[in-house]
Order: C-alpha cells, then sequence, then structure tokens
C-alpha cells in the first residue's frame, strides 16, 4: 500500500510517499528556518502562510522522487495534532481535499506517535515494556510505552522544551538559527573535562516536581548569567568564550534528558529505550544514550537523523499503521493544538 504523508505541524512543510509503512520511497521537506530566524523562533502566522505556499509544490514532489502519480496513492496520513493551530491547518486541509478528490481514506495522526514509530521504521518491532524520549523545539517527555497504540505519560518539561532551550541559549551566544546545530557546532573539538576541572560547567538541572519531568528555563538563565552577571557589566565573548559556554550548556542539557530517561527505564524494567525529535539529532545525546543504554543492558531504539527531525514520512508509516489496525477518519476531521497524548 502506498500512503502520502503530509506534516506541517510547525515550521517545515513535509510531505512523503511510503509502501506498507516502512519503505521510505520519498521525503521531502521544505524548511522555514530562513523566515523564522530574524525572529530567533517561530512565528506561528508567518509559519501558517509558509505552509499555504509550499504545500502543493512539496506534495508534487514527493512524488516526482518517488516516481508515482496521485493516482497510485491509496492512503492519505497527515498530522492533525498538536502543534501551530493555523499551521496544522494548511496540512489537514490539503490531505483532506486530496482524499476527496481520489475517493480514498485519510487518517490523522499524533504528530509525538509519528517520532516514536520512525524508530520502528528502521528497526523493527519495539519489545514491550519500553520507555520512550520525545525531545524537540516544543516538545520534551517521557513514555512508558507498550505499543504504538498504547503508551502513556511518564514525565514531561516543566518549562522550556530542550529544543527551545538550544535555540534561546544560542541566540544569547550570537549563533545562528536554528540552535541546535549551531551549539553542537560551536562546541565540536572543546573539552568538557577541562571545562569541568576550572569550574565553568553549568549544574545539571534540578526538578521539584515529578520523578521523571524535566526543566531548562533555570539551565538558560545560568547561561544568561554567566554572559551577564546580575551585578556586572555584559561580557565580551571571543570565540573560545563562545565555545566554552556552548559546550558546558549543551553536555548539563544532554546529561539531564538521558539521566532522567535511564532513571525511567530502570523504574518501568524496560526492555527498550526508544528516542525521537528533532533534538535526537545531537551527536553527544546519541552517544551518550547508546553507552547508558548498554550500560544497563536496554535495547536502544533511535531512528536516523533524517526521521528524527519533523519529517513526512514518519507520519505516513504511522498513518499506515493505524489504518492497519482499523483506524478510519472522515472529511469532519479537526486539526487540534494539544495532542491526546500530552
Amino acid at each position: 500500500m502506498l500512503t502520502l504523508g503530509i506534516e506541517s505541524s510547525c515550521d517545515e512543510t513535509a510531505a512523503a510517499v511510503v509502501r506498507d509503512g516502512r519503505e521510505v520511497l520519498s521525503s521531502i521537506v521544505a524548511s522555514q528556518a530562513k523566515l523564522h530566524a530574524p525572529f530567533r523562533g517561530v512565528v506561528p502566522e508567518i509559519a501558517s502562510r509558509g505552509h499555504l505556499v509550499m504545500i502543493l509544490p512539496v506534495i508534487q514532489s514527493a512524488l516526482e522522487k518517488a516516481n508515482v502519480t496521485l493516482n497510485d496513492i491509496e492512503l492519505i496520513a497527515v498530522t492533525r495534532e498538536p502543534g501551530l493551530i493555523g499551521a496544522l491547518l494548511v496540512g489537514v486541509t490539503a490531505a483532506k481535499s486530496l482524499a476527496w478528490y481520489l475517493n480514498i481514506p485519510i487518517v490523522g495522526v499524533e504528530h509525538l506517535a509519528a517520532h516514536l514509530y520512525a524508530a520502528a521504521m528502521e528497526n523493527g518491532e519495539i519489545p514491550s515494556p519500553s520507555v520512550a524520549l520525545v525531545a524537540s523545539g516544543g516538545h520534551t517527555a517521557l513514555y512508558q510505552f507498550q505499543s504504538m497504540s498504547n503508551f502513556e505519560i511518564l514525565g514531561s518539561t516543566c518549562d522550556d522544551a530542550a529544543g527551545e532551550a538550544f535555540d534561546k541559549v544560542a541566540a544569547m551566544l550570537g549563533l545562528a538559527y536554528p540552535g541546535g546545530p549551531s551549539i553542537e557546532n560551536a562546541a565540536k573539538g572543546f573539552d568538557i573535562k577541562d571545562i569541568n576541572r576550572r569550574g565553568a560547567n553549568f549544574n545539571k538541572p534540578r526538578v521539584s516536581s515529578g520523578e521523571f519531568d524535566f526543566s531548562f528555563s533555570g539551565l538558560k538563565t545560568a547561561v544568561r548569567y554567566r554572559i551577564h552577571p546580575p551585578a556586572g557589566t555584559k561580557r565580551e565573548l571571543s570565540n573560545a568564550d563562545v565555545a566554552e559556554i556552548a559546550t558546558a550548556f549543551q553536555c548539563a542539557a544532554v546529561d539531564h534528558l538521558v539521566e532522567t530517561a535511564m532513571k525511567a527505564a530502570r523504574a518501568c524494567g524496560a526492555k527498550a529505550l526508544i528516542a525521537g525529535g528533532g533534538v535526537a539529532c545531537n551527536q553527544l545525546l546519541r552517544s551518550k544514550l547508546r553507552e547508558s543504554c548498554a550500560a544497563i543492558g536496554v535495547e536502544l531504539f533511535i531512528p536516523r537523523t533524517e526521521l528524527c527531525a519533523d519529517n513526512a514520512a514518519m507520519i505516513a508509516g504511522m498513518g499506515w499503521k493505524l489504518y492497519m489496525d482499523g483506524r478510519r477518519d472522515g472529511l469532519d476531521m479537526a486539526a487540534r493544538s494539544t495532542g491526546a497524548v500530552l
């Protein structure tokens, strides 16, 4: 079965063609990073208008790359939640229009669940019970995972999402948007052990709420005060200062994610850990997850970076899975800004 997936939950317009939920024939992503860069974050109205411009060209490109036509498509899968409501409406409206025109079924997909399915697309069936970590620009949460249709939230961020913290720290350091790749590039080659020896590291965040919750606002504030002390003048940062602060921040943020995920895995008796979301592209995070999972005998399921960031292949795959499990949505399907699994 050929599924056309459509994703427009935030600032990437994406379309993909996937065969039988696993074989990716095409995956096209049109980034809006340049549109939002002057604002150091996603502006909802600009995002919605960007999707309107790109949605049809991106779908056409996905079909052409897969060497198929619209008439070959047997199922439409689209992100229906969560996300920016205006952005979601563009994708959902396009998907419903195509489903009506082609007279084929449509399935609405929960975006965060699709991030988990991305790991299964490449690695096969995920053992149960497992723990799932989703870390992105808009969401940071841990789930107890039994199956693709059965997972419950264990903890989430109390304030900022991990990806948002990377963006804001990058802005403070004068680095390019989006912040994740910029922080990672700035930290390359810098020795965290040397930073620790000199006491220039940041303390890992401490959370007073749930056992498996996250918090990044305090870490972000610590960076701000390193640059501009409350009782002092703002520092003029050298390239070495920027690299040091970027390295120290990245290590503290990654350690917070990994240690909380490992704590949940041990508490749940997990056989595997699933990781997804744009922050899972970070190579330090991927490396520390591999080391930590190996140390406690937990299998790690993490997709290649192209399937970690927002994309439509995971939406098509998840939509196919839901369809095979009997899910059908009507043309009255609505977009929702808050997802069912949040």
